[in-house]
């Protein structure tokens, strides 16, 4: 299941809903990423998510599919939030449920690499210095390319 959304999720209501009632999961693997407050010695004021409607989706559910057919997945999840965040509020939330822990564990690594360097979203950094767009990494590419097939 894909969300790209404005508003806040709660983890836990996440979970449950993705899990209850399946139990052919044996293991529930997640991620949840959050507004840092610093970056490169910069405090981090607040931080602007932008994204394209439609391809985004689009990009997600492919990279979603992607990880059904390397893992034998039961269930996964991703939500995306865009607009102003601050520091310490929920980015994303990356969630895999498999029968082995093993595969939900892989899969949910290889969603959050993926989505990293292939999900159209384009963060916009306030900081003391000024509002700055944040460049692609390297570190998050070499992540990524361990996972290319």
């Amino acid at each position: 299941m894909i969300r790209v959304q404005q508003e806040d999720f709660d983890l836990g209501r996440e979970l449950a809903a993705l899990a209850t009632g399946n139990h052919h999961i044996g293991g529930l693997c997640s991620f949840v990423g959050l507004v840092r407050d610093m970056a490169g010695g910069e405090e981090i004021g607040a931080m602007t998510l932008e994204h394209y409607p439609g391809m985004t989706e689009k990009m997600l559910e492919k990279i979603e599919a992607e990880a059904k057919e390397r893992w034998p997945l039961e269930a996964s999840l991703i939500i995306h939030r865009y607009g102003r965040l601050e520091p310490g509020d929920q980015i994303v939330l990356v969630a895999t449920a498999s029968p082995h822990r093993e595969a939900a564990f892989e899969a949910c690594h290889f969603l959050i690499d993926w989505l990293k360097t292939q999900a159209p979203f384009w963060k916009l950094e306030e900081k003391d210095s000024g509002a700055e767009w944040v460049e692609a990494r390297e570190s998050d590419d070499k992540a990524a390319e361990k996972w290319k097939a």
